[in-house]
């Protein structure tokens, strides 16, 4: 019968409360990582997230010009999304779910501090990596003169947005890679799946993704497609700024409204147990005293 119970249990999806605390304490333990392994982690991370571009690049390649060529070239997209996330890589886009909830459910200065850190070196990071990436697409002669051309045919479509258009299209893709961390605990083998799909709509919803947004704006700033003013101040940071309302600004504190009362009550419980221990603590320490 107990081995019945622990399959059962096994079988079953964590609930919003359970979800909340295997996320919290994933970003607890990130937040208390040295400074050296997460810059090192996000270098990785943005240098492999380049991996998409290329893969789209490849099919944009081989495929015809035909209406339904960009569904299939964004089949691409997900495959640098699957390494990093699978490798348990440091990516912007996923700590502004992971990082805000130890700093919602404990609003302190120091969580303040510990989580800007955090993004401050896992971004800049990120950008090195992808910068890494573009650089060696331009410069180093990396795939075919065909499959350069169509990473750069691939993308050209973010020069058609205006800064402001950029940071609100940025918006939902943070929201949905902030949804894509919070599932994650509850896919177990469809992981692949789920990084796949929601990374997909992504692409083809045409949507700003920070740090593959970088890697295709260092390529035309490379190219000479791009200058570096537009490349910084038009291209990658409306499409920070959005990825953060969406995350941390919209997903984060809707997942932890959800769970804030329970966990309020829990800390009420808490608290009072605490007190009656006290309690009895005193008590016991009295009885010793009159003994």
């Amino acid at each position: 019968m107990a081995d019945e119970t622990g399959d059962v249990d096994d079988l079953k999806s964590a609930n919003a409360k359970e979800l909340h605390r295997a996320i919290r304490e994933e970003g607890e333990e990130e937040l208390r990582r040295p400074l050296a392994s997460l810059f090192w982690s996000g270098i990785a991370a943005g240098v492999a997230i380049n991996t998409s571009l290329l893969t789209e690049g490849v099919l944009h390649q081989h495929l015809p010009d035909t209406p339904w060529r960009e569904l299939v070239t964004a089949l691409g997209y997900p495959i640098g999304f699957l390494i990093v996330i699978l490798g348990r890589m440091q990516l912007f886009t996923e700590s502004t779910i992971t990082a805000v909830l130890p700093l919602v459910s404990d609003p302190t200065r120091e969580s303040l501090l510990r989580t800007l850190r955090l993004w401050g070196v896992v971004l800049s990071a990120n950008m090195i990596g992808t910068a890494i990436g573009a650089a060696t697409i331009a410069f180093g002669g990396l795939g075919s003169a065909g499959a350069h051309d169509a990473m750069i045919a691939v993308s050209l479509p973010i020069l058609d947005h205006a800064p402001f258009a950029t940071l609100i299209n940025a918006v939902p893709a943070g929201f949905l890679i902030a949804i894509l961390a919070w599932t994650l605990p509850n896919a177990r083998e469809q992981s692949f799946l789920v990084i796949f799909a929601v990374t997909w709509v992504v692409a083809i919803c045409g949507f700003s993704h920070s740090v593959v947004g970088s890697c295709e704006a260092f390529l035309l700033f490379f190219s000479g497609h791009a200058d570096g003013l537009r490349t910084v101040f038009g291209l990658i940071l409306p499409a920070i700024v959005g990825n953060l309302i969406g995350g941390a600004g919209i997903f984060a504190l809707l997942a932890h409204g959800q769970v804030r009362g329970e966990m309020t009550k829990e800390a009420l419980k808490q608290r009072k147990e605490e007190r009656r221990q006290r309690r009895l603590d005193r008590r016991g320490a009295k009885s010793d005293q009159h003994g």
